[in-house]
């Protein structure tokens, strides 16, 4: 297998059992959300779909806490680094033979329900090693059923966002956490900044900096930095078609937010653990 090509599939926003609020909290934030998956794996969530990729609110309804439950072991907020493949078993192979640590493909599928019936969308995953990710999960998502996901009608969004255009990891040591990537995808693919590290990932760049340049970026506070000094996925940078119609949906709703010339930044505390940045 040819070297896997890095292109964001989507990201995972851990919600736990509030399934109700983060959704109520992420339409007051101008997106449209599907209704509630059911996977047969037992989690649940909802997504709000983009041009290229889509966010996940990820969770479980009452009850069913026991079901997966290695992931709610991670921090409520952005726990989720998803890239695409149409080739999972050959990734597979291919990371085992480069002694990458990783888990054994898995299959499962979600109804959803469309106006002339119900339909699953399934899906087979790689998943690295989890000694790999602190307080989260990198993987390959395989769709089996993409008509399933990427609907038109679906795509359309009150805030007016198209695509996760940065995906941002705080570490201590970016240029250390960007290894498992160069071993991943080459070390071509791995850009160097002053703070940092960058992926390219499609229309997506995966950033990789230091808690201070975090902190630079999106204010004091305003994203979530471990306190025991490990890596995190903190923030979420999106693209819309009209900062302006953001502005006004989100002093309509009652989200707080700071607007500076050419982003509005919603800090953690009012997206369910991760912060926003909207830009044009």
């Amino acid at each position: 297998m040819s070297q896997p090509v890095p292109v964001l599939d989507h990201a995972v926003v851990n919600v736990l059992g509030e399934l109700d609020r983060a959704a109520e909290q992420y339409r007051r934030l101008g997106f449209q959300l599907s209704e509630r998956g059911h996977h047969t794996l037992g989690s649940s969530n909802h997504l709000a779909i983009f041009g290229e990729n889509y966010l996940e609110l990820l969770g479980f309804e009452p009850g069913r806490q026991t079901e997966r439950a290695d992931l709610w072991k991670h921090p409520a907020g952005l726990t989720g680094l998803v890239f695409k493949t149409t080739d999972s078993l050959g990734l597979h192979a291919d990371l085992s033979q480069k002694g990458i640590p990783v888990e054994n493909p898995a299959e499962f599928s979600r109804p959803v329900a469309l106006p002339d019936g119900s339909r699953d969308a399934s899906f087979r995953v790689v998943r690295l090693g989890t000694q790999l990710v602190p307080n989260g999960r990198v993987f390959f998502c395989h769709h089996f059923t993409p008509e399933l996901v990427w609907r038109d009608e679906w795509r359309q969004h009150p805030n007016g966002v198209t695509d996760i255009v940065e995906f941002i990891i705080a570490a201590t040591d970016p240029q250390k956490t960007s290894d498992l990537y160069r071993s991943i995808f080459g070390a071509q693919a791995i850009t160097n900044l002053p703070d940092g590290a960058a992926l390219r990932a499609g229309r997506a760049t995966v950033l990789f900096l230091t808690p201070q340049e975090v902190e630079n970026r999106f204010g004091e506070d305003a994203a979530p930095i471990s306190a025991d000094g490990t890596d995190r996925m903190v923030a979420l940078t999106l693209k819309t078609r009209s900062l302006a119609k953001v502005d006004a949906l989100l002093v309509t709703n009652g989200v707080a937010f700071e607007r500076e010339e050419e982003r509005i930044v919603v800090p953690h505390t009012d997206a369910e653990g991760v912060a926003l940045a909207f830009v044009e």
